[in-house]
């Protein structure tokens, strides 16, 4: 059965599974659910919508030339977490898997439904990879911000302030991205906590041998990135000081920024 093919009854079978499976004492905060978010955000934020490559569309992570990105260091532990996934729903694209999964993984830890549709294909060779250097690099600051997500990808600044927000949940990793820490005291519960850390924290720089970061005062137990830091600047802090005040309004508009990451250069197809 090809993914077209495939019923909604399917996709749900292919839920279950995933939230089934996320649970793991052994791996970060007992669940693989923020790594496999990060690896649907990653999947698709390659997107140029001038050049109109890169995207979920593909799979293309799966070619050791994406999958070696720097930016996607770690992510193998997503992608084999969905091996067995895959290997029992065979019919299903990795392309299709990848998304689904990290809109499970938002739903699963107490974040928004995101109405996801099915239709992605895989694409079969390296070649088809995008260029290296598109994901956002957590090292750098506001303008950077701005040319990734609004001027590349085709984000309005509020969408941009509601996709960052995923730092509401995971961690960094000094052996994969270099930074290490989560950015909340529950990283695997789906909130507006984020935001209300931002803004109400003292944040001070880590004094390490590590990339420039930054820490609370008080313990040194969360972290935020240059990049994160750059959402208390003009354009983007009102949306912060929004988001901090209405959780549920952080989780309407972040359903609807990430369904449109996932779509980025998808082709149009009927939904199911």
């Amino acid at each position: 059965m090809s993914t077209s093919q495939a019923s909604p009854d399917k996709y749900t079978q292919v839920r279950e599974d995933i939230a089934k499976a996320f649970p793991n004492e052994d791996y970060d905060d007992g669940s693989f659910a923020p790594v496999v978010l990060r690896l649907a955000w990653h999947a698709s934020g390659t997107y140029d919508k001038d050049h109109k490559d890169g995207g979920s569309d593909g799979a293309t992570m799966r070619y050791k030339t994406e999958a070696e990105d720097p930016a996607n260091a770690g992510l193998e532990h997503a992608r084999h977490f969905l091996d067995p996934i895959k290997a029992k729903h065979s019919w299903i694209s990795y392309a299709d898997l990848w998304t689904l999964a990290g809109c499970v993984a938002v739903e699963h830890m107490g974040g928004p439904h995101i109405e996801w549709t099915g239709g992605r294909r895989d694409k079969g060779n390296e070649t088809d990879c995008p260029p290296l250097g598109r994901l956002p690099d957590g090292a750098l600051g506001k303008d950077h911000v701005l040319d990734v997500f609004v001027s590349r990808m085709g984000f309005t600044v509020q969408e941009t302030v509601a996709l960052i927000g995923a730092h509401t949940v995971g961690r960094c990793h000094a052996d994969r991205s270099g930074f290490d820490g989560p950015w909340t005291y529950n990283p695997t519960r789906f909130s507006n906590q984020f935001y209300k850390l931002l803004l109400n924290v003292t944040w001070v720089e880590k004094k390490w041998d590590g990339p420039r970061q930054f820490v609370d005062e008080d313990e040194g137990e969360i972290m935020m990135l240059p990049t994160d830091m750059a959402l208390l600047e003009e354009p983007f802090r009102q949306y912060v000081e929004l988001y901090a005040k209405d959780q549920q309004k952080f989780f309407d508009d972040f359903s609807a920024a990430f369904l449109k990451l996932i779509e980025l250069g998808v082709a149009k197809r009927s939904k199911m």
